[in-house]
């Protein structure tokens, strides 16, 4: 039998004890979480039960299940879950994308930086809730007024998030490049870019909640299917366990979105940490 030329190095007692607190931790933590969660919807449906609260006015579990069955059962839970996602994605890749861009030419261009600036903070601080009448008039009542909607909530924070992370990069770095010759294009792939990964990664997470949010917006004031329609639809018709059941079904959507997030920002710093050993 032969021997491997490179043996793995054995851990010292100190790096395994160190590496047994490290999954006790993040064992501990998911155990806490899931806890809590079981524990909020048990004191939710008991209360309920026990005419403590109102479940007609705050829903109970039981009864979110079997709105989730009926909605199953007509052939529509899936498609106003489709519906909502899509716009959701469209409109977070879209802003994320275009935002980022926009980003890239403000940081290159500081005479348009300067020319845009008050702009970008008038626009920043304009409800764009407001301007979903105007969409709607303008494109016209359909799933790009919602998705134009969402981008207009997430366009500019983009924008400023990025831009102030490109901005933030240390001058010290880019002088020292600047002495070996390197140009703008040159300065922005390597020194610029790389050192933002953390910003434009803190962008998508902000994104997410935001393009949630314009697209729910852009449901309450028109759509014909969707999270949002069955929000509104239950509220007016007074089938709160419907809204409850469509905000749950938002809180998880949400949140696995959120999750895809986090697990690029992993591969991202891996990566980098990988490129930066070679």
């Amino acid at each position: 039998m032969f021997m491997s030329d490179k043996q793995t190095p054995a851990l010292s007692k100190e790096r395994a004890e160190y590496l047994r607190k490290v999954r006790f931790r993040k064992y501990a933590t998911l155990a806490v979480r899931v806890l809590i969660l079981v524990v909020f919807f048990a004191a939710w449906e008991i209360l309920a039960n026990l005419k403590l609260i109102d479940p007609f006015i705050t829903s109970q579990p039981s009864r979110i299940i079997r709105t989730l069955g009926n909605l199953y059962r007509e052939g529509s839970l899936f498609r106003h879950i489709g519906v909502t996602c899509l716009e959701t994605v469209a409109g977070f890749l879209i802003g994320t994308i275009l935002g980022t861009g926009i980003a890239v030419l403000l940081w290159w261009s500081d005479f348009i930086a300067r020319v845009l600036e008050p702009y970008l903070v008038v626009l920043n601080s304009l409800p764009k809730i407001a301007l979903g009448p105007i969409f709607i008039i303008w494109i016209g009542p359909g799933p790009m007024a919602i998705i134009v909607m969402a981008l207009a909530i997430s366009l500019i924070v983009t924008i400023l998030e990025v831009l102030n992370g490109f901005l933030s990069v240390d001058p010290e770095k880019i002088k020292l490049v600047q002495t070996f010759g390197a140009n703008h294009m040159q300065i922005f792939t390597k020194v610029v870019l790389p050192a933002n990964v953390s910003s434009i990664i803190n962008a998508l997470k902000i994104n997410v909640g935001l393009s949630w949010v314009g697209v729910i917006v852009g449901e309450f004031l028109v759509s014909r299917a969707g999270l949002g329609y069955l929000i509104v639809y239950g509220g007016q018709v007074f089938q709160l366990d419907l809204v409850m059941t469509s905000v749950l079904i938002l809180a998880v959507a949400a949140a696995l979105m959120y999750q895809g997030v986090v697990w690029l920002e992993k591969k991202l710093v891996k990566n980098q940490q990988m490129y930066g050993q070679l």
